[in-house]
């Protein structure tokens, strides 16, 4: 494991549970696979001028201790499996003391930076890539998504409209929000995910802290796979749906998809775990049975990563 990024949380990384944003942790991963870049012979493929780059492809993230403001924060990668055009890359965010803040599991694609369409490993990149091969610890490895599992081949419109899935957010890609390849960065599939999530949940998870005696609500995620599946650019619109997967005393699962609202077809599905909790004593507040029904009716089952 070699050190990607060292740094904090600042303030305005922070949202109104007063920790780090699911956004902002993927930008930091982000921003540590560019340096991993400088390590495997590919200095230039954040750049705006080059022939390629490096794009995930699918990312799993297991969040075990939230990260508060103005606290210390570094980051090490490694490298799980090396393929042709391929490889998977393991990042761990630890706090100052060491504990582990977040895992990431990244698969990413040896990419033509115009196209975005895969191509082989230099022989000098392949050889850095398989010398950094690590094991993923077994307390950070993935717990209740399976990162290989299988995904929905055909992911389009139609299935929402089957699912009868609420939509939570749309919008337009902001040129500020692009990279320096024209492509919307990663982080922004997660934040629009974030922003849209209140219009959904906002009220039903008032009510379970209501439920348990008026307690100030808050929520957090465990865990998220996401699944690119194509850029959006500059001006392109994007609509955001959602899709009850499990849901528990403890804990509920959601499938989000974003979609491209101009072919019908997705730009990224993906699923979270998440829990309701209590903001003064940072623990998970437990789901009565008539609000896992009522959660049932706000985001019908249907939808698959």
């Amino acid at each position: 494991m070699i050190t990607v990024w060292t740094g904090s949380a600042n303030t305005w990384d922070c949202d109104e549970m007063g920790h780090m944003n699911v956004r902002v942790y993927v930008e930091k991963a982000m921003e540590g696979l560019a340096v991993l870049s400088h390590h495997i012979d590919m200095p230039h493929a954040f750049r705006g001028i080059t022939p390629s780059t490096l794009l995930p492809v699918d990312q799993h993230i297991r969040f075990m201790r939230e990260v508060l403001p103005g606290r210390p924060l570094s980051m090490t990668a490694g490298i799980l499996e090396v393929g042709e055009t391929d490889a998977v890359v393991f990042q761990l965010l630890s706090h100052g003391s060491g504990a582990p803040a977040a895992a990431f599991r990244t698969r990413i694609v040896h990419a033509e930076a115009v196209t975005g369409r895969p191509f082989s490993w230099s022989a000098r990149s392949a050889e850095a890539l398989r010398s950094m091969i690590v094991e993923t610890p077994a307390d950070c490895a993935p717990r209740s998504i399976d990162p290989d599992g299988p995904i929905e081949p055909y992911a389009t419109e139609a299935h929402v409209i089957t699912a009868n899935a609420p939509c939570i957010g749309r919008g337009a890609v902001p040129q500020s929000h692009c990279d320096a390849h024209g492509r919307m960065r990663a982080e922004w599939f997660m934040g629009r995910i974030s922003d849209g999530v209140p219009n959904l949940l906002y009220d039903w998870r008032r009510k379970v802290a209501d439920a348990a005696g008026g307690r100030r609500m808050g929520a957090a995620v465990l865990e998220y796979r996401l699944r690119y599946r194509k850029w959006p650019k500059a001006g392109d619109l994007f609509e955001t749906y959602s899709s009850l997967r499990t849901a528990g005393e403890k804990h509920h699962s959601l499938v989000h998809w974003i979609l491209d609202p101009a072919s019908g077809h997705a730009w990224l599905t993906s699923e979270a775990v998440a829990v309701t909790f209590d903001l003064d004593t940072r623990k998970v507040i437990q789901t009565p049975p008539h609000l896992i029904e009522e959660l049932e009716a706000l985001a019908p089952r249907g939808l698959a990563i």
